[in-house]
């Protein structure tokens, strides 16, 4: 497996680990319809978070959430409608995006940006 794909793995997992802790609940992980993906889709206190993780083990092409373009956000937003069509119960959404910076020693630093939009 490619470095990159194995960073992205295990940003996710720590991306789930952080969020139970903060008292999420997880509901899927890497849900895909059609060629569309979320990396993480959890709730909390009755609102359904479709979440985007983005991990780097350091600064050489700039923060990891700066790599979330529009691009990324549209295709991350038809994602969750197909969801929400699928699973029509949820009456309050919102999409973010989880950067997650790993240190050299293997600590990581978290950034949740809520309710991202267009």
């Amino acid at each position: 497996m490619a470095k990159h794909h194995l960073l992205g793995n295990e940003g996710e997992q720590l991306a789930v680990k952080w969020l139970l802790e903060k008292g999420f609940i997880v509901l899927h992980q890497n849900w895909r319809h059609s060629h569309y993906e979320i990396d993480i889709i959890a709730s909390i206190e009755q609102v359904l978070h479709f979440i985007e993780v983005k991990t780097r083990r350091n600064k050489k092409f700039g923060e990891p959430e700066e790599r979330v373009d529009n691009k990324k956000i549209t295709n991350l937003m038809k994602a969750g409608a197909a969801f929400q069509d699928q699973y029509p119960v949820w009456k309050r959404v919102q999409y973010d995006v989880l950067s997650i910076s790993v240190h050299p020693n293997n600590t990581a630093e978290y950034f949740f940006i809520e309710d991202v939009y267009l």
